[in-house]
């Protein structure tokens, strides 16, 4: 699906606010409502919006601190890294994962109460993992932008 203008206006404006009426929305992207609606639904069936979803502040809910963990594997074959992928995907914690090229082989950003907090998930969790090798974490100290807003 190629999009135009009018089908990016209603992205950023459905990424800023997920839950904007769509009379709202056909205002600021300057259509009527049918089809302004019309258009939302083609582009939730064509797959290009995926879902909508609350974003949460985590300090709020007692998950404060985020850790990015760079991960060695053992292997990198087919059966580690499926194996590995799988029990990631169980864990809440984990907020991403990224399978890396380059120096470790995944990435993965957890969000945690605390050190003590992730230490825990850390040894009963990721190091857990078969095939998990190393584990190395690094603590940012400042966020400086934090967004699910793609450049549209």
């Amino acid at each position: 699906m190629k999009l135009d203008d009018i089908d990016k206006r209603i992205l950023r404006a459905l990424q800023r606010d997920g839950r904007m009426a769509n009379n709202d929305l056909a205002n600021e992207v300057g259509l009527s409502p049918s089809p302004c609606l019309r258009r939302v639904k083609l582009l939730e069936e064509a797959g290009i919006i995926d879902r909508y979803v609350a974003v949460i502040n985590p300090a709020s809910i007692g998950k404060g601190l985020t850790f990015f963990t760079r991960i060695w594997l053992k292997a990198q074959d087919e059966d580690t890294i499926e194996h590995f992928a799988t029990e990631v995907a169980k864990l809440p914690q984990v907020m991403e994962c990224y399978l890396m090229l380059g120096d470790c082989d995944a990435m993965v950003r957890v969000v945690a109460a605390g050190i003590d907090d992730y230490r825990r998930f850390q040894s009963e969790h990721l190091s857990r993992i078969k095939g998990v090798q190393n584990v190395k974490t690094d603590v940012p100290s400042q966020t400086i932008k934090y967004t699910s807003e793609l450049p549209i």
